[in-house]
């Protein structure tokens, strides 16, 4: 098995967690505080990360543009996907959050011109198609 194979499927595992957690962490608190301390445990890694560099990280304009616009992104997600997580059944709220790669496949096929096929066309369509019969 290739190497980003075994981390796919980690981050896949840690991804599930990732999803059922805010709802047990939005039946006590709200879903402005759940995201407050999920940064605070993003931190933890990040300072873990720092560290793992000597905390001399690689630095270069568009890679730290990006990389902050990925932060601000996925917090912004996640405060939405909280927010959602409150109010609804968390296997429904996550089966509609899970569709985000469709916006990445998108946007990779217009902004990188990353080809795509029929057959992960017929995918996306029929993902659609599956959180449509999820959800009603």
């Amino acid at each position: 098995m290739e190497n980003w194979i075994v981390t796919a499927i980690i981050s896949l595992v840690i991804y599930g967690f990732w999803g059922f957690f805010p709802k047990l962490a939005v039946s006590y608190i709200n879903p402005v505080s759940a995201l407050i301390f999920q940064v605070a445990g993003a931190m933890v890694i990040g300072l873990f990360c720092l560290a793992l560099t000597g905390f001399h990280p690689e630095t270069h304009p568009r890679g730290i543009l990006f990389a902050l616009l990925t932060g601000i992104s996925g917090v912004l997600g996640t405060l939405f996907y909280f927010m959602a997580a409150s109010r609804g059944k968390i296997g429904v709220v996550v089966s509609i959050t899970a569709l985000y790669p469709l916006i990445t496949i998108l946007l990779a096929f217009f902004f990188l011109k990353e080809p795509l096929t029929f057959k992960q066309l017929l995918g996306m369509f029929f993902s659609l198609v599956a959180i449509l019969l999820f959800t009603t």
